[in-house]
């Protein structure tokens, strides 16, 4: 089995410029490029035990989500991996979907046995003593989708994307918007549907329009609740257009008026947030926020942070796109054209 002086004769360098290069330290693209051939050559894969005895590096990163079985968290580990792979790194997946003995134990005795070299967090409310458990590992720690005190933040503005939502819907026509989501019991991260619901109030209102005439119905961000709220909506009352706080509750709502024997744009128009895989399908008007873009920004700021441990904490806050799709329209059903 060929070792890292076979890889150093083969390539015409010194082992430590093999190994440099082959854990992406200072090398030339050409050097490195020679030792990867010649690694690979001689079928040669570094130790990741001796890598990190070089390093101080584990070369493993934590990454926490409330829920695997959603799409927007296995979206963020896609775009996660898809830099740490590439640069040797592996990633331990904690779910903290179980009960409070179970959290309990990931913070008390998981993370430190794993020997991370960094945690990011995906939509992760921590308490102060999960806080305090993270500063223990002194470890960087990236967050998505809100703020952890002392960590480096990627996130969107909740509330602004819900503001832009409901001003195109207002830029069409509509006055009679109803909102369908989280915002007033239903519990979300990082307070996620109070911003939603907080930006469609704030469009309402700056176009000088009584929002209790519109009405707020309460939804959890997937389909069959979206359903259940607006079949109920739209069995009360009959507004025009409708905000959801996501596209899971849109394509609900979607499926509701289609039930109840509306047409949407026609009858009724409708726009999300998110650009779920779903979206296209169903031609949903929505925001993208792109959650596999913001697991890359995230890998990449913490390897930053690994490569300069002494840099200060960074909040990113990236702008979503519009897609403007055939679910919304002028009241009437003059489908809106994008510019």
């Amino acid at each position: 089995m060929a070792d890292i002086a076979d890889v150093a004769r083969l390539a015409g360098v010194s082992t430590a410029t093999v190994s440099r290069a082959l854990n992406g330290k200072t090398a030339s693209p050409a050097t490195r490029a020679k030792v990867l051939a010649a690694a690979a050559e001689l079928g040669y894969v570094i130790s990741s035990n001796a890598s990190g005895l070089a390093s101080g590096r584990t070369r493993h990163i934590g990454f926490m989500v409330p829920f695997i079985d959603r799409w927007f968290f296995a979206d963020v580990l896609t775009g996660i991996e898809s830099v740490l792979l590439s640069q040797g790194y592996d990633v331990t997946l904690y779910d903290l979907q179980g009960n409070e003995s179970q959290r309990d134990q990931v913070f008390g005795s998981s993370l430190r046995r794993a020997s991370i070299d960094g945690l990011i967090a995906a939509s992760i409310e921590l308490t102060p003593d999960e806080i305090l458990a993270l500063r223990a590992l002194g470890k960087p720690v990236v967050s998505i989708g809100g703020y952890i005190e002392g960590a480096t933040a990627v996130d969107v503005d909740n509330a602004r994307m819900a503001t832009l939502a409901t001003e195109h819907l207002l830029s069409l026509g509509h006055t009679r918007i109803a909102y369908v989501g989280a915002g007033r019991t239903i519990a979300s991260a990082f307070q996620l549907g109070d911003a939603r619901y907080d930006g469609w109030l704030s469009a309402m209102r700056a176009a000088g329009l009584e929002v209790e005439e519109t009405g707020f119905w309460e939804a959890d961000f997937d389909i069959p609740s979206g359903y259940a709220a607006a079949k109920a909506l739209l069995a009360h009352d009959r507004p025009t257009a409708i905000f959801a706080a996501s596209d899971e509750i849109g394509i609900g709502c979607m499926l509701a008026a289609r039930d109840l024997g509306l047409r949407v744009p026609d009858d009724l128009s409708i726009v999300g947030i998110d650009d779920h895989k779903l979206s296209a399908f169903f031609g949903l008007t929505t925001l993208a926020q792109d959650p596999a873009g913001q697991g890359r920004l995230a890998a990449h700021l913490l390897l930053a942070q690994l490569d300069n441990p002494g840099a200060a904490p960074e909040h990113r806050t990236l702008t979503p796109r519009f897609v403007v799709r055939s679910s919304t329209a002028r009241p009437g059903g003059a489908v809106h054209e994008t510019a």
